[in-house]
């Protein structure tokens, strides 16, 4: 059975008993018929005489040695199963295999369906058809061979205000393991990992990607086995005595996203980015340009009433805002973070006209009104603690945590959702809102499971379907719950409470590998920044926004006329750009002498290129950028539009070829091999150039570029 997906392919063998075994994950084969495995493998000393090669779904207990797709318990005892029964259907895009063990009277029905072309969606859902309890220890999304030529494996961590550092690490002896148990994906990121081969790099070389989606504990793993390949397996980490089976129950594990590209990480990132955007869901259909926003929390934090925010909202639509969206601090008894968290009824002493006045106001200003909530949590000091303290999560006998002087609801409680639901939806009704910053601000202590991960879904999709034309941001204390498992609910995700840009730079990259541009959440905040006092100039901290979905966190009747000036055509600039910014192909690489660059768009319709530089230069002249990407797409014509940022004064000069009126044509195959000239860059600088496929010199349709430093 041969599945190909964009440059991989999935071969995988029926047996007359048991689950089909693995043939191949990796680069496409073609379809041409196979000797059997059995006559392939010779016999091998201190093993079984009945052979046991990696399988879709192995199993303790039954000669195989290496992890096991399911573990179950039944009685308090560990219940062994063994595939007695197999049936599978399958064409050239699903293969969908239903394997039984006929004693214990269990299913497990396992999908591999080719996703957007691009990769492969991967699901495991067991079945108990006997008539007694069954629980579920642990059940497997995925378990697979690594590509015979892996050797690296790229992963990130991360924790509040610090998301998404890259790691980079041998493929291990034994065995490598990434593992969330605070409630939520993480500030490391989305549940997943790169495995690529000992060259593979941004544009060449074997990268096998793979991410959960979930949004709640995973683990991920890769091991070695004594035959000397690796095997990765990913799955939701179940808390123990969690998901009981009752007679004929069942219980999926999350799906999994796996795709290989032969072209480095670019080519895995491109066919991760395909599959999450096949399953997003915007309202009336399809992505509409993505509204400049500004968000009023590093603005005047808690510190508000509906005057200060009519003020702010005046300065924003000044500037070209399109949505302005208020923070914390609107709903009643909510001065500080001690207070009023599950009571969402606008200020009376804030807000005594209630919502709606402020939302028309807005609208009025010609921007969309949008609102923060916090609908998971709740603070001891509310109207709903002291109504429902039961509604938290608990355990009797031991201490109610609190993190940011709050608890977290249950959100596996029907009634807890239907009351979150009405509140939700009395304030949707009440007010023009078209925009939920959803936040979620602390770890889960104790743990909600894999039933808090899925009351959270249901509560978003009901939500969602009550109100379709409503965007949905998730945040979770900046980039703490940013994953697969939110794409079907909503349509932005906050990348980092962080808003330095030189941080920015390689937090955004890291999102980029499993999620869109056009859901990372990518704002100019203030300077210095408030989370780690650096300054940069207004056109750095612009140009790195950009790269996403930009938006503004910060008050512009603060900024000095230059700086507000400035701000103002960095927005026009983002909104003339998004058309190549969002919904396109990225692709990242590394320069010489510490530069880092993105491109967005598509190279035959229009490109716009970032050359970063974070640090000062080491070398006298910059190197030439390759862009590999653009080999064999034909001539190009290049204008540098400008440099952003850099040190005031004393600037470096230009070269004559970035200075004429006229665009330089290039022909793709030297931009990819022998490079783009390079302007000399400061520190904290980006040179951004667009790039048109053919030889016009038509100056691009963008909005002036305000490159000041």
């Amino acid at each position: 059975m041969l599945l190909c997906a964009g440059d991989g392919a999935i071969v995988l063998e029926p047996v007359a008993h048991g689950a089909p075994v693995w043939r191949h994950c990796g680069a496409r084969v073609g379809a041409s018929p196979l000797p059997p495995l059995a006559i392939t493998r010779t016999a091998a000393s201190f093993s079984l005489d009945c052979d046991r090669p990696l399988s879709t779904a192995p199993l303790a207990g039954e000669g195989w040695f290496g992890p096991s797709f399911v573990t179950l318990r039944r009685d308090g005892l560990s219940l062994p199963l063994v595939w007695t029964g197999v049936a599978i259907a399958h064409d050239d895009t699903v293969v969908r295999i239903t394997l039984t063990d006929d004693l214990a009277q269990v299913t497990l029905v396992q999908t591999f369906a080719v996703d957007a072309g691009a990769g492969w969606r991967i699901e495991a859902t067991l079945i108990n058809r006997s008539d007694g309890a069954i629980a579920v220890d642990a059940l497997a999304s995925v378990l697979l061979p690594v590509p015979a030529s892996a050797a690296r494996v790229v992963s990130w961590r991360g924790r509040h205000n610090a998301e998404l550092v890259e790691s980079c690490e041998a493929l291990p002896e034994q065995i490598w393991q990434r593992e969330t148990r605070r409630g939520i994906s993480g500030h490391g990121g989305a549940p997943g990992v790169y495995v690529g081969a000992a060259g593979a790099g941004w544009d060449a070389g074997d990268m096998l990607a793979l991410q959960l989606c979930w949004s709640g504990d995973s683990r991920i793993a890769i091991e070695r086995d004594d035959e000397g390949y690796h095997i990765l397996t990913a799955g939701a980490v179940l808390q123990p005595g969690e998901v009981i089976l009752a007679p004929g129950d069942s219980w999926s594990a999350p799906d999994a996203l796996v795709a290989f590209s032969a072209c480095g990480r670019n080519g895995a990132m491109a066919a991760q980015h395909a599959m999450v955007r096949a399953m997003l869901c915007w309202p009336d259909g399809a992505m509409h340009p993505r509204k400049v926003h500004l968000n009023s929390w590093e603005a005047c934090y808690f510190d508000h009433d509906a005057a200060r925010i009519l003020a702010l909202a005046r300065a924003a639509a000044d500037i070209g805002i399109e949505r302005f969206v208020l923070d914390d601090g609107w709903f009643k008894g909510r001065g500080d973070d001690s207070a009023g968290l599950g009571d969402w009824t606008p200020d009376p002493v804030k807000y005594p006209q209630g919502l709606a006045p402020l939302a028309q106001a807005v609208r009025a200003m010609g921007m969309e009104f949008g609102l923060w909530v916090e609908p998971e949590m709740v603070n001891p000091d509310s109207d709903l603690y002291r109504a429902h303290p039961e509604w938290a999560l608990y355990r009797d006998g031991h201490p109610h945590w609190t993190a940011r002087g709050q608890l977290v609801l249950n959100l596996a409680r029907a009634d807890v959702r239907d009351h979150l639901f009405g509140a939700l939806d009395a304030l949707l009704r009440a007010a023009p809102i078209g925009y939920l910053k959803w936040d979620h601000n602390r770890d889960l202590v104790p743990a909600g499971g894999a039933a808090q991960v899925r009351g959270v879904y249901a509560l978003l999709a009901r939500l969602r379907a009550a109100h379709p034309g409503v965007e949905i941001e998730s945040c979770a204390g900046g980039g703490g719950r940013s994953d697969a498992g939110m794409a079907p609910f909503v349509h932005r995700f906050w990348t980092s409470d962080t808003i330095d840009a030189v941080s920015r730079v390689a937090m955004q990259r890291g999102f980029l590998a499993f999620l869109p541009p056009e859901m990372m959440g990518s704002h100019v905040g203030a300077s210095p920044a408030h989370a780690t006092g650096r300054s940069q100039s207004m056109a750095f901290r612009a140009a790195v926004a950009t790269c996403g979905h930009f938006g503004v966190e910060l008050d512009p009747d603060a900024l000095g006329a230059d700086d507000r000036r400035n701000l103002a055509q960095w927005i026009a600039f983002a909104r003339s750009a998004r058309t190549m910014v969002h919904g396109q192909g990225v692709w990242l690489g590394q320069g010489g002498d510490g530069l880092v660059w993105q491109a967005q768009g598509c190279p035959r319709q229009g490109l716009l290129l970032w050359a970063i530089r974070r640090a000062p230069p080491q070398d006298r002249r910059p190197r030439p950028l390759a862009l590999p990407f653009l080999a064999g797409h034909g001539p190009f014509a290049v204008r540098m539009l400008g440099i952003a940022g850099g040190l005031a004064g004393h600037a470096a000069p230009v070269p004559d070829l970035w200075s004429a009126d006229a665009p330089a044509v290039f022909d793709g195959d030297w931009l990819a091999h022998a490079g783009l000239p390079l302007p000399p860059l400061r520190a904290e600088s980006v040179a951004v150039f667009h790039i048109a496929g053919g030889d016009r010199a038509a100056v691009p349709a963008l909005a002036a570029f305000p490159f000041s430093s």
